[in-house]
């Protein structure tokens, strides 16, 4: 499969991306009414708030557990899975992991790998840097599918093609597969994806997944999905490639537990999903063909990830599970959709842990697209402070590095003297009573004259004006 060249779209222009968002009607309409769904899923299975509240803690408690030993637990993960069969490989940056997959795949003279869901190769690029080389990466996910012979992105971690109706898909299809007939039966494009994909499974070289947690005690990984996909990726390919971020280890099989309960409810409002995948190494010595792949590989990916680490204040960050709940309950990504952001990971989540991937300077207006409601704190399984970390972010964005903290990549890059010498002026008012009686005063007297358009402000609100007579006058006046 030749891909379309992918249509993307630049975090720097986040401002006008939203513009045109929420001007399309249909978009609204359609993302209003997958949110309300998946919250009522959700609220389904977390209807005991005190169930919820004490699960959450033994989740964030096992998050925070595994990151204050997170050096440690990769050590002993690597020297288990490497007793089990599995090569690892580590990747500073998407440039190292595309040339680890490049080399793995020109050494077996593969032309083609089929992938399950993975959000890390999104984030690498993985199938487009693929084919700059020649090698067709095809999507076996159904939503990564559609979105991949569309040439976008997805929009939505846990479903990519949220943004799609069935009328566009039905024209997708029989736009891109040969010999396929129009239909908006659901059931039929589903068996038309099916049977396109069935082909890839058992002709790829290469299988490619993600990795949703992984096990340092047993080198372990585990991987959950609900098409089953998942499952023919890792297993039907002569070898088995799995990336994902170093943030995803815990120490034992047990904490795997309370985490896949919270994911399961929180993502997509289910007990459990269609499949629980725990893979501990490659066929062994007299196992058949379907027992899985001859070699396995686990690429781990930095890319930033270490810069939220190293300070305790940013540490949170990499407690997500990619469940997408905070997407869901978010009013702004509800009404814009998850293409506008431009990044990998869209949506609360995305405004906290792209400054990390990609810098703050293009992404800086991210950390400013939320009212701050709190809806995506209420409801993260696992407890991250996403306002606080916003609003942390928002000050990186425009001021220097405190002293002894190593600054983020990209900060101060929003930084305006103009913004500073306010405040700066601001304080200086407000740190001197008379100075600010008097000009308090002048401002009163001076109201004819305020300005009607006042930068920012004026672009949704009506000018600020000053009151006819201060607070302290009418007091006096009233004894």
């Amino acid at each position: 499969m030749t891909e379309a060249p992918l249509t993307f779209v630049d975090p720097r222009q986040f401002k006008a991306n939203t513009r045109v968002a929420v001007d399309d009607d249909h978009l609204r309409a359609s993302f209003r009414s997958a949110m309300d769904f998946l919250q009522t899923k959700r609220a389904g299975h977390f209807s005991d708030r005190d169930g919820f509240e004490a699960l959450r803690g033994v989740g964030e408690a096992v998050r925070q557990y595994s990151l204050s030993r997170l050096p440690e637990l990769l050590e002993r993960l690597e020297t288990n899975l490497k007793a089990r069969g599995v090569h690892v490989h580590w990747a500073q940056t998407p440039e190292d992991a595309n040339a680890i997959f490049l080399a793995i795949a020109q050494r077996h003279g593969a032309q083609a790998m089929v992938k399950g869901k993975s959000m890390v190769s999104e984030e690498i690029e993985l199938n487009h840097r693929m084919l700059e080389h020649g090698i067709d990466c095809l999507e076996s996910d159904m939503g990564e599918y559609i979105v991949q012979l569309a040439g976008e992105r997805p929009s939505h971690i846990i479903m990519p093609a949220i943004h799609k109706t069935k009328q566009q898909i039905a024209a997708l299809f029989e736009e891109k597969i040969p010999d396929t007939p129009y239909t908006e039966d659901v059931d039929a494009l589903i068996a038309i994806g099916r049977r396109v994909l069935r082909d890839q499974f058992r002709d790829a070289p290469i299988g490619v997944s993600g990795v949703n947690f992984m096990v340092a005690d047993t080198g372990t990984l585990v991987l959950v999905e609900n098409e089953g996909n998942g499952r023919m990726c890792t297993t039907v390919p002569d070898v088995h490639i799995a990336i994902t971020g170093i943030e995803k280890v815990v120490e034992t099989f047990e904490q795997v537990l309370p985490l896949y309960s919270l994911l399961t409810r929180s993502a997509t409002g289910q007990a459990i999903t269609t499949y629980l995948n725990v893979i501990t190494g490659p066929r062994r010595e007299g196992e058949g063909e379907l027992d899985g792949p001859r070699e396995l590989h686990l690429v781990l990916l930095d890319n930033g990830r270490t810069q939220a680490y190293r300070d305790a204040d940013f540490r949170p960050t990499l407690q997500c599970i990619r469940c997408g709940a905070c997407m869901n309950h978010c009013p702004v990504y509800a009404r814009i959709g998850g293409l506008a952001y431009g990044t990998t990971y869209p949506g609360p989540i995305g405004s906290i842990i792209s400054p990390h991937l990609l810098g703050l300077e293009p992404t800086q207006d991210l950390p400013t697209a939320s009212s701050l409601c709190g809806a995506c704190a209420e409801v993260c399984p696992v407890g991250i402070p996403i306002p606080e970390l916003l609003m942390q972010l928002r000050h990186a964005a425009k001021h220097d590095a405190e002293p002894g903290h190593a600054p983020l990549a990209g900060q101060a890059s929003a930084k305006d003297w103009k913004e500073a010498l306010a405040w700066k002026a601001w304080a200086q008012v407000n740190a001197s009573p008379g100075l600010y009686s008097t000009l308090t005063g002048m401002a009163h007297r001076l109201r004819g004259l305020t300005p009607p358009w006042q930068a920012g402000w004026t672009a949704n609100r009506t000018p600020l004006r000053p009151a006819a007579r201060g607070l302290r006058e009418r007091l006096k006046d009233e004894g």
